[in-house]
C-alpha cells in the first residue's frame, strides 16, 4: 500500500500525462486487464479514463483493474483513474 506523502508525489507526476486506456460500454475485461498490466510494466504509472457510456460505477473499474494488475489505486478523479505499479525491469519513478 502507499502511503499519503506515496500518493501526493505520484499525483503531482501524473499531472502532465494524458489518459492511455479508456474504459467503455464493454467495461473492464481479460484483454484490456493485460494490456493494462503490460502499460504499467512499461511506465509505472498512468492515467485511465472512464467513458460516460460505460455501465459500471468508476469506483468499480478502478478495483478491478487494480485486482486485475496488482497495481495501486493512486486517485479517482472526476472519469479519470490513476494507477502506479512498481515495474520489474524498466523502474523509473523513486517513491519519497
Amino acid at each position: 500500500m502507499l502511503t499519503g506523502k506515496q500518493k501526493r508525489f505520484l499525483r503531482s507526476e501524473a499531472h502532465h500525462l494524458n489518459p492511455i486506456f479508456q474504459v467503455g460500454k464493454a467495461g473492464v475485461n481479460e484483454n484490456m486487464i493485460k494490456q493494462v498490466f503490460d502499460a504499467l510494466e512499461a511506465r509505472e504509472l498512468m492515467k485511465i479514463s472512464v467513458l460516460q457510456n460505460c455501465e459500471d460505477d468508476k469506483n468499480t473499474v478502478a478495483h478491478q483493474l487494480a485486482e486485475g494488475t496488482g497495481a495501486d489505486i493512486v486517485q479517482i478523479i472526476g472519469n479519470t483513474i490513476i494507477l502506479y505499479k512498481e515495474s520489474k525491469e524498466n523502474k523509473q519513478i523513486q517513491l519519497p
